[in-house]
């Protein structure tokens, strides 16, 4: 399959399309938006199901297949925010607008993670079943060392307990984390009875899911002018070196064809749940008009439409 096929696979999929009609009810000022307790419901579904599925996958994993990919993606958690802050710092952002977007950008995206799994699989190469149980050790590291930067940098006297409680104690880590206890203390036996619920409908729910975030992201889009050119060149340049790097170091940790690709996805990801709901408590003077319009508005469609693609060909070269 080549470049082309690929790009069209990903694009008229359910998932991008749905994106895609959300964004553009947005830009023509549609009245289409979800209720807010059903779209906090289907994040809640989403996020449960995903920990769900690899920790039932994670019980049938021997251990020596995953210590490797797991050491590897805590490695890329722990480097990603400190070259980040450093380039960001370079770009002449402030100390707390760098540090807030080091925090989005060496965290992840689960809907990234989800897009790129349902892609890999539509093209024959699925990745392996744990990769879900990654997503939770991706999730917190680049959090705590960006607000950690910051701390240092600015000498802040503001409790870092209390933002790190919102990390640890979010919905996010607790739906992913939980999940993964859940699904691997059950196994495969315990999760045939929800295996409905939580395989049967779940794609349906993230098209629902991503209809509402396309309008949320188009909305986003009004303020990329606050962010500048700086902010967009760094929005699509950080996805292309963080992804291919993980899908390198995917390949080195052993993982298949698909599971370089996912891990490559969630390396070029950028978290638009946990990492501002830290950021918001810990470092208020960062002009979210930065960091939600750089994760949200460009490096999600972005890896939506074309970075997983690309991730998908470079894991098929580096495979040969």
């Amino acid at each position: 399959m080549n470049t082309l096929d690929l790009l069209a696979l990903n694009l008229l999929s359910p998932v991008v399309l749905s994106f895609a009609l959300g964004a553009a009810a947005a830009f023509v000022r549609s009245d289409l938006k979800l209720p807010e307790a059903f779209y906090q419901s289907l994040s809640i579904y989403l996020l449960f199901a995903i920990g769900l599925k690899g920790g039932v996958a994670l019980a049938q994993t021997p251990i020596e297949d995953l210590w490797l990919p797991a050491l590897v993606t805590l490695l890329l958690g722990s480097a990603m925010p400190l070259w980040t802050y450093a380039i960001l710092r370079w770009l002449r952002f402030g100390v707390a607008d760098a540090a807030a977007l080091a925090a989005h950008y060496g965290s992840v995206s689960a809907v990234t993670f989800v897009a790129a799994g349902t892609f890999v699989s539509a093209a024959g190469s699925p990745a392996e079943g744990f990769l879900p149980s990654l997503v939770a050790l991706l999730e917190v590291p680049a959090i705590v060392i960006a607000l950690l930067i910051a701390r240092s940098r600015m000498g802040s006297k503001r409790p870092l307990g209390e933002a790190m409680h919102e990390v640890l104690a979010g919905r996010s880590v607790v739906l992913l984390v939980g999940g993964v206890v859940v699904g691997a203390l059950a196994g495969p036996e315990g999760y045939a009875p929800v295996q409905p619920l939580f395989s049967g409908l779940f794609h349906g729910a993230l098209a629902l899911f991503l209809l509402e975030l396309g309008g949320t992201a188009a909305r986003r889009a009004r303020d990329l002018a606050r962010g500048g050119l700086r902010l967009a060149l760094f929005a699509i340049a950080a996805p292309l070196v963080h992804g291919a790097l993980g899908v390198w170091l995917g390949h080195v940790a052993g993982l298949g064809h698909g599971g370089a690709t996912v891990l490559g996805a969630m390396s070029a990801s950028a978290s638009y749940i946990a990492a501002p709901a830290a950021v918001r408590i810990a470092l208020p003077e960062a002009n979210p008009a930065y960091y939600l319009t750089g994760s949200l508005a460009i490096t999600f469609p972005f890896n939506l439409a074309l970075g997983i693609p690309l991730f998908y060909a470079l894991s098929e070269v580096l495979a040969r």
